[in-house]
């Protein structure tokens, strides 16, 4: 495959630049308003130019048609993988101090929770940590985690962590639970043996169906990359499988009020959650 070693810009013909975020938003969801599109541009040249496209169009066509594999490629370069240990904490209480023990005061057969966009892990291990510190570990929970980035999904799996990781997590817990090792902290095979990662597209209704008829559902700072159309779209393919009772839970800045009437919006231990109604 030729390669111009990243040295020439790419000649950027007049429309492309949206025909390009038109065609990420129908596959990703992800989109990029009309003044952004330069930093669309920007995130996806160094793929262009290493596949060896001389135009922003060539590299449309190259996306189109996925040649050789280069979706995972242009994954790679617009995911977001900022996240950390503990983050929204009052979210993981309400999980493990109401939403988990009510379940099981009910129920014997296995919970089931879906970390979304789960980038390099810091959230499910944070749900499995928080879990086992809850006296809960013992219970049959299924944690599944699933992100888009293949790189993302590896750094998980490996469970190898730097400071900025632990920017809010516990001291003792750190210390707890993960050993320094060469390029970071490990995280111990007690947590990391809880969660299960798979590679899953958000805006694939056949990839998140299966996922998405768990009980409790973290997808957390990825509604805003996407557009309201898009909101709607993943939410409406939650609601299809969720059970009656399922929990959702988004980050702090994103709001569903107008997006859906198939989740209530509640307040659980001080956190909000959208509950399946």
């Amino acid at each position: 495959m030729p390669t111009n070693g990243g040295q020439n810009r790419l000649r950027v013909p007049e429309g492309v630049p949206g025909l390009l975020r038109d065609l990420i938003h129908e596959r990703t969801g992800i989109y990029f308003e009309d003044g952004r599109t330069d930093v669309l541009l920007e995130k996806l040249e160094p793929c262009a130019q290493k596949f060896g496209c001389q135009s922003f169009l060539e590299y449309y066509y190259v996306l189109k048609d996925n040649k050789a594999g280069e979706w995972d490629q242009a994954w790679e370069s617009l995911s977001v993988q900022e996240t950390y240990f503990w983050r929204e904490n009052a979210q993981i209480n309400a999980f493990v101090k109401v939403v988990v023990p009510a379940w099981f005061e009910k129920h014997a057969i296995p919970f089931r929770v879906w970390s979304a966009a789960c980038a390099t892990g810091e959230e499910p291990y944070s749900l499995a940590i928080a879990l086992v510190e809850a006296g809960l570990g013992s219970n049959p929970i299924e944690i599944v985690a699933s992100d888009a980035s293949p790189n993302a999904l590896e750094k998980a799996r490996a469970a190898i962590y730097r400071e900025k990781s632990f920017r809010t997590l516990p001291l003792a817990l750190r210390e707890k639970y993960f050993t320094p090792v060469s390029g970071g902290w490990k995280l111990c095979s007690e947590i990391t043996n809880r969660v299960e990662f798979r590679r899953v597209n958000l805006f694939e209704f056949a990839e998140i169906a299966p996922l998405a008829r768990s009980h409790v559902v973290f997808c957390r700072n990825v509604f805003i990359y996407f557009s309201p159309h898009a909101v709607r779209q993943t939410v409406a393919m939650l609601a299809l499988r969720m059970p009656p009772g399922g929990h959702l839970f988004v980050g702090a800045a994103e709001s569903l009020l107008r997006m859906t009437t198939d989740f209530e919006l509640r307040e659980i231990a001080g956190a909000l959650a959208y509950v399946r109604i």
